[in-house]
């Protein structure tokens, strides 16, 4: 049997795994559509087990981003287009080739400043072979087209805005994004008193685009904000878990004006965040 060490072992386990009539019901079931929101969820569990520093987690966090990997060139391969070793192919190619000053004539011979037009240089050759790749008049040419799509949506939403806001496609006056926030927010009342799921879906993600556009332009990161928020959502909450333990009683027999009392008692104990901003500075 092959070394569990060996990238060999978890390749051949992918390919059990998809093996019909043999294979697990669930993993045959999955396309590339299916498994990209777990590929986007490991990479953001790397980040965070680099984040909170825990070497132990970022191996087993490292793992499942393999695995996505794996599981995407399996798929490929069972379509005829790609297998995992020309993945590993591609990017050991792209490397070399991105590295002259460490693999080719030039190696050591670079300053730190040139290396980094070089790496200008190479990117611009690279984009420039991806779009005769596609046809005359694909989105390719776009003034986005270098927003790349793998970004996650928050980052992605920003970036495109700032691109557009370039050739002067804007808001000037962040109060003007605040009233396109509530015209989009009385749209998604008119989807949900219509019944139209799939318009109500269409008017949130307008009303989260919007949003973004308002976080850059007050100089706030939306990530950061969300994160943020996040945070002070699960504070919250635990106090409302730790009042009622400490009366003997569990969320199960709260009603939800209890719980929305003692969620209001915690958002009162908590000092503002400009307050906060001016203690720690």
């Amino acid at each position: 049997m092959t070394s569990p060490r060996d990238i060999a072992r978890l390749i051949e386990i992918m390919a059990a795994l998809r093996t019909p009539k043999t294979g697990c019901p669930w993993d045959l079931e999955q396309t590339f559509e299916t498994i990209a929101p777990y590929t986007i969820e490991e990479a953001f569990e790397v980040a965070d087990a680099i984040a909170r520093g825990d070497r132990e987690d970022l191996k087993d966090e490292l793992g499942d981003l393999l695995l996505q990997v794996v599981y995407h060139a399996r798929m490929a391969e069972e379509e005829g287009a790609f297998a995992f070793p020309d993945v590993v192919e591609s990017i050991v190619r792209k490397m070399i080739r991105r590295h002259p000053h460490v693999f080719g004539d030039q190696a050591g011979k670079l300053t730190p400043e040139q290396v980094s037009g070089l790496w200008a240089t190479i990117k611009a050759e690279e984009k420039a072979e991806r779009a005769a790749r596609h046809p005359a008049g694909d989105v390719s040419s776009s003034l986005l087209a270098s927003v790349k799509a793998g970004l996650p949506a928050l980052t992605r939403a920003i970036e495109l805005q700032r691109k557009a806001s370039t050739v002067g496609f804007d808001w000037n006056d962040p109060k003007a994004v605040l009233a396109k926030i509530r015209e989009e927010a009385d749209e998604i009342g008119e989807a949900i008193d219509a019944g139209d799921k799939a318009e109500i879906e269409a008017e949130v993600g307008d009303l989260m685009f919007v949003l973004v556009n308002l976080a850059r332009h007050v100089g706030a990161d939306p990530d950061m904000a969300l994160r943020k928020a996040n945070a002070k959502f699960e504070r919250r909450f635990a106090h409302i878990e730790t009042s009622l333990k400490a009366a003997g009683r569990s969320l199960d027999e709260a009603s939800l004006e209890e719980m929305d009392r003692l969620w209001h008692e915690a958002k009162l104990s908590e000092p503002k965040a400009s307050a906060k901003a001016k203690a720690a500075g």
